[in-house]
């Protein structure tokens, strides 16, 4: 298991730090949202976040499992195979990342016009 250094770091309880230090950085949010749209194998994660590296995405998903983000279920196969799903915890944050979606798209549209 990923020992975060900051993860538990809140001195004044707050809940925008709260979240930040689950979900916060670069690529969580992404990964978040390739699970959810069914990108559910590591592979398939790489090939919708290709910018992310091999060892960031394992990090990442590790602590989204420590966190009780996502499952990680292994097939007994031969070669093995590893999916990922949203917990009912993890599934929890989808409205929260529609908004942000939402945000973002209706953002990238005033940005185009200017």
């Amino acid at each position: 298991m990923t020992n975060r250094k900051n993860k538990d770091f809140n001195p004044n309880n707050c809940p925008v730090t709260h979240f930040m230090n689950l979900v916060g950085g670069k690529w969580k949010v992404l990964v978040i949202y390739g699970i959810f749209m069914k990108y559910n194998r590591f592979s398939t994660l790489q090939k919708v976040i290709p910018q992310i590296s091999k060892q960031m995405l394992i990090n990442q998903l590790r602590e989204l499992e420590g966190d009780n983000i996502i499952d990680r279920k292994v097939f007994p196969e031969v070669p093995p195979r590893v999916e990922y799903k949203l917990t009912t915890y993890g599934n929890s944050l989808m409205p929260t990342i529609r908004v942000i979606q939402q945000w973002g798209l209706k953002d990238m549209k005033s940005q185009q016009k200017k």
